[in-house]
């Protein structure tokens, strides 16, 4: 829409640009005497509406940017190599304004959000219990995550401090509602014994894969952070990169729930660093890429403020990611020292197993650690060896525990354990 008295300015800006244009009266409104619609490339959006607003076109302007599919014009092609040309970025990247309206749409409304959050935290809370990989994958598909992880970063380069708050505010109530739902759906489910009495959530493989996190997690989420900032500029599907956010956070957000529910500290712990340093991860990742993609604040003089925001969010992001990876550290530290572990004590059992009885065989072994944050110590390790009737396997306990002291340094207990086996 054009304002009196600038039709004359918007003219020479778009005849400037080289932009094909149409000017219609306006006779609606006293306050506009014009409207103008005209094509452009994706990456001359900004810079024309840059040149407009320099002619007198503000923010009040009534303008809408809507999709084209196809635009038959010689100036416009030369128009379009002209960007390419010009652009060193992808030409698909959207226009601030399009990224904030884009933001917008995929926030969805309160009620909704918490209800689909509660959904797919039980749903997911139901897939880790039931062991099933893809009733989990079922819970990512349905949780509306990517919106508020999106707009807090959005918030932040453009200087919308209030798109920055809602974000924040929706991931945390996010967070907060989907392992409350998780802990009150497993806790209904045990009072109700709609589990096994016996069950030990830890002995479920979708489950123990949340107790102990690895440095590894912070590339799930710094790519889903990624992406999600990728598919908003270039319209990849914002549905299917969701999904990618949600695995970061609602499978380890019921973790949650279920370790709050079955009282195991270790599940709460793991589970919970997970889903603090993806949050993190995710946000950081987004603002770093929207920064580097060259979005920023609508008025030119709001960027150095916007510049010094950015920084300082970094910052705190980087610090508390920082302290958080220790722990991760720590798990891919302990979960190395286990394996090595394991792998000895394989070998010293091998090689008394031989001297032993050519027929002995090793038919179980367990290392049991204690402690709750690692690097954990191991407590004792079990041997179960199966062998012919006759064998005996007086003194292979204290050969074992002394060849595993002599390897890992630890001087654990050891118990070894006979089953005759009887062939025919």
């Amino acid at each position: 829409m054009i304002p009196a008295g600038k039709r004359a300015a918007v003219v020479r800006a778009l005849e400037d640009e080289g932009v094909d244009y149409v000017v219609t009266d306006e006779t609606s409104n006293r306050e506009y005497t014009g409207v103008a619609t005209f094509p452009l490339p994706k990456a001359a959006v900004e810079p024309v509406l840059e040149r407009l607003r320099e002619a007198g076109i503000d923010e009040r302007t009534y303008t809408v940017i809507v999709a084209a599919e196809t635009v038959i014009s010689r100036r416009f092609e030369e128009l379009e190599a002209e960007y390419a040309e010009e652009s060193d970025r992808d030409e698909d990247r959207i226009s601030r304004q399009e990224l904030q309206a884009k933001a917008d749409d995929l926030a969805s409304g309160m009620g909704t959000y918490v209800l689909m959050t509660v959904i797919s935290a039980v749903i997911a809370t139901a897939g880790l219990l039931l062991d099933s990989p893809a009733t989990v994958v079922g819970s990512m598909v349905i949780a509306p995550l990517i919106g508020p992880a999106m707009s807090a970063a959005i918030g932040t380069v453009v200087d919308d401090e209030e798109m920055f708050r809602r974000g924040v505010r929706m991931q945390v109530l996010g967070v907060a509602v989907a392992v409350a739902a998780a802990t009150l759906f497993a806790v209904s489910l045990r009072t109700l014994g709609l589990v096994p009495p016996g069950l030990d959530p830890l002995e479920l493989a979708e489950v123990a894969e949340r107790l102990a996190p690895n440095v590894l997690v912070l590339a799930v989420a710094i790519g889903a952070g990624v992406a999600g900032i990728v598919s908003l500029m270039t319209g990849v599907s914002a549905t299917l990169v969701g999904v990618m956010i949600a695995v970061a956070l609602i499978p380890p957000a019921a973790a949650v729930g279920i370790g709050i529910a079955f009282g195991i500290p270790r599940l709460v712990l793991g589970a919970g660093v997970i889903v603090a340093v993806n949050v993190l991860s995710i946000n950081l990742a987004a603002l770093v890429m929207l920064w580097y993609e060259g979005y920023r604040p609508e008025r030119w003089f709001r960027e150095d403020d916007a510049r010094a925001t950015v920084v300082k969010r970094v910052a705190v992001l980087v610090a508390a990611i920082a302290v958080l990876s220790v722990f991760l550290g720590g798990v891919t530290y302990d979960s190395y020292v286990a394996s090595t572990t394991e792998s000895d004590v394989r070998n010293a059992v091998g090689d008394e197993l031989a001297t032993l009885d050519p027929a002995a065989e090793l038919l179980e072994l367990r290392i049991e650690r204690t402690g709750t944050i690692p690097p954990r110590e191991t407590d004792r390790v079990i041997v179960t060896v199966g062998a012919p009737p006759g064998v005996s396997i007086d003194g292979v306990a204290t050969t074992l525990e002394e060849r595993i002291e002599r390897v890992t340094g630890e001087e654990p207990g050891v118990e070894v354990r006979l089953v005759t086996v009887d062939r025919s």
